[in-house]
């Protein structure tokens, strides 16, 4: 349970900081929902070049990452 929500908890950081760099602001619970993928995203895409996300602040900045990513991609799905 507290893996859990440790995990929302890094999503809402990384969504609000993936928002406030990449201009996407979707409130908190999208927040929530774009860190929460961006950090699977990030997760993922840093893991397969051999990037590690070791303790809370690699966490965030892997999250961060995928969010604004996803923002990205986000943005240029709807308006592109």
């Amino acid at each position: 349970m507290e893996a859990l929500v440790l995990f929302i908890l890094i999503g809402l950081v990384a969504g609000w900081l993936g928002g406030t760099l990449g201009s996407g602001g979707f409130g908190v619970l999208g927040g929530i929902v774009v860190g929460v993928f961006g950090a699977v995203v990030g997760g993922y895409l840093f893991g397969n070049v051999g990037i590690g996300n070791r303790g809370l602040s690699g966490k965030v900045l892997v999250g961060t990452a995928g969010a604004v990513l996803l923002i990205s991609v986000l943005r240029l799905s709807r308006w592109g």
